[in-house]
């Protein structure tokens, strides 16, 4: 229908593979797909084709890096259905006087191949990488050129990946997509909540399961927090998949509102499975590994948490309060600590504990900890 797309992601993580399993899935419907690779040559592609098991797919290739020729080539056949240009930051027109991936080029090329697009009929899909703070590389006024804008996030040392989508001209930007890198390239996942907690350690201190919401879509992701006596003079604090500026508030908010001396220590905070949190209703799941953590009292098993805490100490209600229920009960979670929620999500079939205060959550779970001279005795 005459669309744009980029997709943008770290290096490593599976854009290729992505693309190249998509150009064959299209494929065998009947579609005429056209591959582009400004990185790699056409016996790679095939090689990598073959390596997933889609060494029959009847998928064009070429390896080219110069814009004029690309579309003349493309406008010289039948129309194509599909094409991938992997990747954007690789192309040179002849109209510009400077080298590829420069910020005149990108900028440029995106714009000849989007014309195409448009005048073509096709879906043509630009790849991107992206720089350290994890923008696409390049100007930002190719991501205002295109119709769509999809990230593709994960860890490279775990296996789950996320595409989501930051922007969309022709619908909404809160679904995602999570897949699982195998041998035989990425595999959807289902149900990612099952796999995220699927290695939890039950029992352990510093353990809290998030209700979180990535999209319209419930997710339980189990965040780790590590508290221990620190040796040096300016504690260490090192965070994995949340807003570090995020723990520090947190952090402020049990010592001043709630009398709980913890900023000595060093603190270490760890989203499982790669992914990363961006809400705030994440809040009360990080206080309560927290405090678990320091206490030392393991966090009930079959409870999950979630609420955003004000820096007055009181804990907020937050959208979409019934879709996290529902995916609790549906992995056979009991309990769920919260904010307030309405009188319809008490009927959930889960216990529901209500609180209104930081400061109440910890007196409950400091009550069922040890001191920490009790816990070294232990060890």
């Amino acid at each position: 229908m005459g669309s744009a797309l980029l997709v943008g992601g770290d290096p490593g993580i599976g854009k290729s593979t992505l693309l190249l399993q998509a150009a064959a899935a299209l494929a065998a419907q009947n579609k005429r797909v056209v591959y582009v690779s400004g990185e790699e040559a056409v016996a790679q592609v095939r090689l990598r084709a073959q390596r997933l098991g889609l060494g029959e797919a009847s998928v064009l290739l070429a390896a080219e890096t110069n814009v004029e020729i690309i579309l003349a080539t493309l406008e010289n056949g039948p129309p194509p259905d599909l094409v991938i240009i992997d990747s954007i930051q690789t192309l040179w027109t002849d109209r510009v006087d400077s080298a590829p991936g420069t910020v005149t080029q990108v900028r440029t090329s995106a714009q000849a191949l989007t014309r195409f697009a448009k005048k073509s009929g096709a879906a043509v899909v630009l790849v991107g990488h992206v720089t350290k703070d994890g923008q696409i590389a390049g100007p930002r006024v190719v991501e205002h050129m295109v119709d769509a804008v999809l990230y593709f996030e994960g860890d490279t040392s775990h296996t789950f990946r996320i595409l989501r989508g930051v922007k969309n001209r022709y619908g909404a930007t809160d679904e995602i997509g999570v897949f699982a890198m195998t041998e035989l390239g990425l595999e959807q996942v289902a149900n990612p909540s099952a796999l995220f907690l699927d290695q939890r350690d039950e029992g352990a201190a510093g353990s809290a399961v998030f209700a979180g919401m990535e999209g319209t879509r419930p997710i339980l992701i189990e965040i780790q927090a590590l508290v221990a006596p620190s040796p040096l003079g300016t504690p260490r604090r090192a965070v994995v998949g949340w807003d570090a500026s995020r723990l520090s508030m947190i952090l402020a908010v049990l010592e001043t509102r709630c009398g709980v001396r913890i900023g000595a220590n060093d603190i270490y905070l760890n989203v499982a499975g790669g992914m990363r949190i961006n809400e705030p209703a994440a809040d009360l799941a990080v206080a309560a590994a927290l405090i678990s953590s320091l206490t030392g009292a393991p966090l009930p098993s079959d409870s999950v948490y979630f609420g955003e805490v004000s820096l007055a100490g009181g804990v907020r209600p937050v959208v979409h309060g019934s879709l996290r229920l529902r995916e609790a009960q549906k992995l056979g979670f009991k309990s769920v600590s919260t904010g307030r929620i309405g009188n319809a999500d008490r009927n959930s079939g889960l216990a529901v504990s209500e609180f209104t205060a930081l400061a109440d959550l910890v007196g409950r779970i400091a009550a069922n900890g040890k001191p920490r001279e009790a816990q070294r005795e232990e060890w």
